[in-house]
């Protein structure tokens, strides 16, 4: 289980999400970077705000992530965190935080396609998983 803020990032091999949870739970950032731009883009936001450690997505492109993170946070604690369907968890988030308005309310959610990508909001699943801890 991590203390105070956490990074949450979902690593791909062409762009990353990004999120900042706060201890209080409150997302303070999120964003979708392309893969070139995350050790710049982490930098600032270090410079900006300060969290714990970085909750670090297991699979697709990790590695590679994992070696760009190390680079451009150096001494920050990087965490692996198993990214089982958070691609769909990132989408079910996406509607709880913007509901669909007008025909759309009526589609079952599984069939919405949000109208921009989700990455941001799997990295705020993962960095809300470290929080939690095991189980």
């Amino acid at each position: 289980m991590a203390e105070g803020a956490i990074l949450g990032v979902d690593p791909g091999t062409g762009k990353c999400g990004l999120a900042l949870v706060e201890a209080s739970g409150e997302v303070s950032f999120r964003a979708v970077v392309a893969l070139e731009a995350l050790p710049e883009e982490v930098r600032r936001l270090a410079a900006s705000h300060t969290f714990s450690c970085v909750a670090l997505g297991s699979k697709t492109g990790s590695e590679r992530v994992k070696g760009l993170l190390e680079i451009a946070l150096p001494g920050v604690r990087l965490e692996a965190v198993p990214e089982h369907r958070t691609t769909e968890e990132g989408r079910e988030l996406y509607w709880k935080y913007h509901p669909p308005r007008g025909w759309r309310r009526l589609m079952p959610r599984g069939m919405l396609v949000p109208p921009e990508p989700v990455d941001g909001y799997a990295a705020e699943i993962l960095a809300r998983r470290l929080r939690q801890g095991p189980g």
